[in-house]
């Protein structure tokens, strides 16, 4: 009976374990501003970017007609992957033939070299 546990009355339920942790002040508005001037900063930098970009339109124009020649590049790679991976298991099987061959002809040269002694118990 020693070992029952009984409930402690004074512990707090698992639903507000991490309420403690958690930080509710408010930014001060001298830190919203900071904030809100470098969004402003980056936004300005960023149309600036997209304005130094040369011939958007016929980029815009040009797209559909990219993508569908991607398309067609990707569905070629993958049916042509076939013979890729047919040409590497040639080689990688070449090669295991030749590193067998040559283990079987030099365990055949160990065994014609070795010379038999006969040992003789009396």
């Amino acid at each position: 009976m020693a070992d029952l546990n009984t409930p402690n009355l004074n512990m707090k339920s698992d639903k507000y374990i991490f309420k403690k942790k958690l930080n509710l002040r408010r930014k001060s508005k001298r830190r919203l501003f900071a904030e809100s001037a470098c969004l402003f900063v980056l936004s300005l930098l960023l149309v600036y970017v997209n304005y130094l970009i040369p011939n958007k339109d016929l980029l815009l124009q040009n797209l559909p007609n990219n993508i569908n020649k991607s398309f067609i590049l990707i569905i070629d790679l993958f049916l042509n992957l076939y013979e890729i991976f047919l040409v590497i298991f040639i080689f990688v099987s070449s090669f295991a033939t030749l590193i067998l061959l040559i283990g079987s002809f030099y365990r055949l040269f160990r065994i014609g070299k070795r010379r038999s002694k006969q040992i003789i118990y009396k």
